[in-house]
């Protein structure tokens, strides 16, 4: 079991944000972000947000610290990106 979490440099609502995800499977995530105490409701399509203060939290429980670009890249091969709707690319 990998789950991989990015730096929190995500800004939203006066605070800074990370993105943990699996490359395996969504209840691999669903599961891993349960035990570190992320509500079902910080899950957006194929991450959950983890705030700045809680990213300790989720290194320390297992997640692998990766750039933000390598974790896109990770689990947009292994199958599970979910874009935004009506996302063109870019």
């Amino acid at each position: 079991m990998t789950l991989y979490i990015d730096p929190p440099t995500w800004p939203g609502h006066g605070r800074l944000w990370s993105h943990l995800v699996s490359d395996v499977s969504y209840d691999e995530l669903h599961a891993f972000a349960a035990r570190i105490g992320c509500p079902p409701r910080a899950f957006e399509r194929d991450h959950y947000d983890v705030p700045q203060a809680r990213y300790a939290d989720a290194v320390a429980a297992g997640a692998v610290e990766i750039g933000s670009k390598e974790l896109v890249r990770r689990i947009t091969a292994a199958g599970l990106r979910r874009r935004k709707h009506g996302y063109t690319g870019g």
